[in-house]
């Protein structure tokens, strides 16, 4: 579905490091919703690590250079409260909006508060949200991210939903035939988290290595490094 005006919004992407933003960003592109000038990731300070994905700072970077897109990094405390959150966030939705962007694009699937919550923030700073991949059967949409050439891998998992040897792996359909029934195959419910390495928005794939798989804060990370990225 296209906006109504003829010129599409500035937007800048919530970049994760994953499949979802990922393919948000290229549905956002493709469908002609926005004219994506950015993207903005957030980051816990203490780590130099993507929020919740676990992702180094130098692989983040890598993904960045392979968008060719300009990037704003919010630095998050740990632990971070929301009011710090929000506050940070408000002050880098004033930064970006002096570029004359007034959109955000998310890939949240269907989680309703989540997305209630993302507006309200952003219709606090007077700017609007762009939800492409938005209440899509996520089992064909996972399948339609692979055959797109979406390559990624299993970055976190939450063993509580997920068996901790998921972690690390490639989200490829022979992953997709061995979750469980009650796992969503785009973990929306939080079951897994991925990053991205190759797919039609990047203007070239990604080396990297899958390292080893720690436990911290509950989670099962997989560190990935990039190949040639100095750590």
């Amino acid at each position: 579905m296209k906006m109504s005006s003829s010129r599409p919004p500035k937007a800048f992407v919530s970049w994760s490091s994953g499949k979802d933003s990922a393919f948000a960003l290229y549905e956002a592109q493709r469908c002609g919703l926005a004219e994506v000038v950015g993207v903005l990731t957030t980051l816990n300070e203490a780590y130099g690590r993507v929020a919740m994905h676990g992702v180094r700072d130098s692989v983040l970077d890598r993904q960045i250079a392979a968008l060719g897109l300009p990037a704003v990094k919010v630095m998050l405390p740990n632990p971070c409260s929301d009011a710090t959150y929000q506050e940070r966030m408000a002050q880098t939705f004033a930064r970006i909006k002096e570029q004359g962007v007034s959109h955000l694009v998310f890939g949240d699937l269907f989680l309703e508060d989540i997305r209630a919550y993302r507006e309200r923030q952003l219709a606090a700073s007077g700017m609007t949200g762009i939800f492409p991949l938005w209440r899509r059967d996520t089992a064909v949409l996972a399948r339609t991210m692979i055959a797109s050439g979406v390559v990624a891998h299993l970055v976190c998992v939450d063993p509580r939903r997920l068996g901790r040897e998921f972690a690390g792996r490639q989200f490829d359909t022979r992953l997709l035939a061995e979750l469980p029934a009650h796992v969503d195959p785009c973990g929306e419910n939080g079951e897994f988290h991925t990053l991205v390495s190759a797919g039609p928005m990047f203007t070239a794939p990604i080396a990297v290595s899958i390292g080893a798989v720690v436990d911290r804060d509950g989670f099962a990370f997989a560190d990935v490094t990039a190949t040639g990225a100095s750590d």
